[in-house]
């Protein structure tokens, strides 16, 4: 039977080429004004996702080459 993939993940993360999973920064779209610019500057990157949760990822997202 064919896997469902799970479509809210699949919106908050992508998958590299060499497998990484990416997301966003949390916490960006109100009240940033009250941030440090150490914070403000780590926002507006993508950070990658720990290598603790990846096999959970890869059960959810079955076609993105995890």
């Amino acid at each position: 039977m064919k896997m469902k993939t799970h479509k809210s993940l699949a919106k908050r993360m992508r998958v590299t080429k060499n497998g990484k999973v990416l997301k966003r920064y949390c916490g960006q779209s109100h009240y940033n004004s009250r941030d440090p610019g150490k914070i403000t500057r780590k926002k507006r990157r993508d950070t990658e996702f720990s290598r603790a949760h990846i096999k959970a990822v890869r059960t959810l997202l079955p076609y993105e080459g995890v």
